[in-house]
């Protein structure tokens, strides 16, 4: 008889240690969950922080006019170049090189020598922006300044400088590359770049 009660009481024991254990191990999980939710948004904040030092804005975010010059329009960050907008007229000679390279008024469209560029939708719109993109295609399009990282694809064009931005670490694009995943989704297409020999002076771009 006594050898059942020490049977039950080491079995109640056993039972009580399994509930710790279990209770435990699913408490460590539920940290690791919040960690991983933790560091990602560490990460996005990274590559906000490098985007914002980087100057991305300079470019893809349409700009608000001010008594001040333009200013970054806080509802549109790094959308690119605003579908529709029309630029002003085009002199010939910026197609020439040595010569002067025109900007939109809010610097998200370029003419040079290579034609015009406008600043991509970094959004992740999937339709328009770098919604379908994974991280590997953003790291290879960086790394080979390849539009969506594809061996055949067209070059990333001027003035984007993708060579300095090729020299940051894996780890640093991985986060740019997090901070753009958590920007709202705009749909914004913007036009594809137009060659030299397409361009209409005088009155923007050929349609």
């Amino acid at each position: 008889m006594q050898n059942l009660k020490l049977f039950a009481l080491a079995a109640a024991i056993s039972f009580v240690a399994c509930n710790d254990r279990a209770t435990v191990a699913s408490s460590n999980t539920d940290n690791i969950e919040v960690a991983r939710r933790l560091e990602g948004e560490e990460l996005a904040k990274r590559g906000q922080y490098l985007t914002t030092i980087g100057g991305c804005n300079d470019c893809h975010s349409p700009k608000k006019f001010t008594d001040r010059g333009p200013s970054v329009d806080e509802t549109k960050v790094l959308s690119g170049h605003p579908t529709g907008s029309k630029l002003p007229p085009i002199n010939a000679s910026a197609l020439q090189p040595g010569q002067w390279i025109n900007m939109a008024p809010d610097l998200t469209a370029f003419v040079g020598p290579w034609g015009i560029s406008y600043a991509a939708n970094l959004t992740p719109d999937s339709a328009t922006g770098t919604g379908a993109w994974t991280k590997e295609m953003f790291i290879k399009a960086i790394r080979t300044g390849k539009h969506m990282g594809a061996d055949n694809g067209r070059p990333i064009m001027p003035p984007m400088p993708w060579e300095e931005i090729a020299k940051m670490t894996d780890e640093d694009l991985e986060a740019v590359f997090a901070f753009l995943r958590s920007l709202p989704a705009i749909s914004n297409r913007v036009p594809d770049p137009v060659p030299p020999p397409q361009v209409k002076i005088n009155d923007g771009p050929s349609k």
